[in-house]
């Protein structure tokens, strides 16, 4: 069973089984409040992510995804987790700009 962990949330960690899932799907039924602005439709970037391990085992990109970094919206080691999917082990951190401010964020 794959895991999610996100770094900067206490090494929070996410065991799930639907591996299609999308990403912030898996985080919101699990009660991991996370950024997304535009209702996961991948138009605002609010809900992206940086990946720290497992950028190989996600889904591939999706045409929002693709359009973001032309416009140098995302970084190489960033994804929006409203757009992908991931098959095995990820190790994940909010970014600065997304971060929600009633929510602790850990180092």
């Amino acid at each position: 069973m794959p895991t999610i962990t996100i770094k900067n949330l206490d090494n929070k960690s996410i065991d799930y089984n639907d591996r299609d899932q999308s990403v912030l799907s898996v985080l919101h039924e699990n009660g991991v409040d996370w950024m997304h602005a535009c209702g996961a439709k991948g138009r605002c970037t609010t809900c992206k992510m940086i990946v720290h391990e497992g950028m190989s085992a996600i889904s591939e990109n999706s045409p929002f995804e693709t359009q973001s970094k032309s416009l140098g919206k995302l970084n190489d080691n960033e994804r929006l987790a409203c757009q992908c999917s991931v098959s095995e082990d990820l190790i994940i951190s909010v970014p600065e700009v997304s971060k929600l401010p009633h929510l602790n964020y850990s180092k």
